[in-house]
């Protein structure tokens, strides 16, 4: 990977971690809801996302969050933004950081 193109993978992270689930003080990145981050040549951008569990209150707007926060960066083309339920989310796939956040260690 390229370096601008490393910056621009960095910084698409970034916004992810801004996004919350509101019941849960962890963002989305760390809770391990993005299963997948592309970045075409373009600079369009595929995202695959979850929920921590499909009948969540936000499942609509959840990603209408994401693909605004990385819309809103410099440089970035079309985000799409694919809902997917497989592989279902556990906890397993939360990061350390999440994992002390939410005393689940």
């Amino acid at each position: 990977m390229s370096p601008e193109m490393q910056a621009l993978t960095d910084e698409i992270v970034g916004a992810l971690k801004s996004v919350y689930d509101p019941e849960i003080p962890v963002d989305i990145y760390e809770l391990g809801l993005i299963y997948r981050v592309e970045v075409t040549d373009d600079r369009d951008v595929n995202i695959d996302m979850t929920l921590t569990a499909p009948g969540c209150p936000v499942a609509e707007h959840m990603p209408v969050w994401v693909q605004d926060a990385v819309s809103a960066l410099d440089g970035i083309g079309d985000v799409k933004v694919n809902m997917v339920f497989e592989p279902p989310w556990d906890p397993s796939r939360m990061t350390d950081e999440a994992r002390v956040a939410l005393n689940m260690f």
